[in-house]
């Protein structure tokens, strides 16, 4: 079983706790009535699915019920790191030689 740490909760908790909301940090229309249909479409529908290290949105339903920011590598399916939501994107990750 997959242990994902919730950023508020400080601590891991199981996967069935747990539900993913997409990807992270996607730039909103201020005017989405006056979207065209094909960007309608796009900020609906259409996700970056890249192999390796992502950024995904999730949700503790089963516990504090808030919303956080993971990133996820995709190959490996481990979580690398969780922060809050509302907060960029981590300049540097753990483990990572940048």
């Amino acid at each position: 079983m997959l242990l994902i740490r919730c950023p508020y909760c400080e601590e891991e908790r199981p996967e069935l706790e747990f539900r993913n909301a997409g990807e992270a940090h996607i730039a909103r229309s201020t005017n989405i009535a006056g979207e065209s249909d094909d960007d309608f479409e796009k900020f609906f529908f259409i996700r970056a699915n890249p192999k390796g290290v992502i950024y995904e949105r999730w949700r503790h339903i089963h516990g504090c019920a808030r919303f956080f920011n993971a990133v996820r590598d995709t190959v490996t399916d481990k979580f690398v790191m969780t922060y809050k939501a509302g907060e960029p994107k981590p300049a540097k990750l753990p483990g990572s030689a940048k």
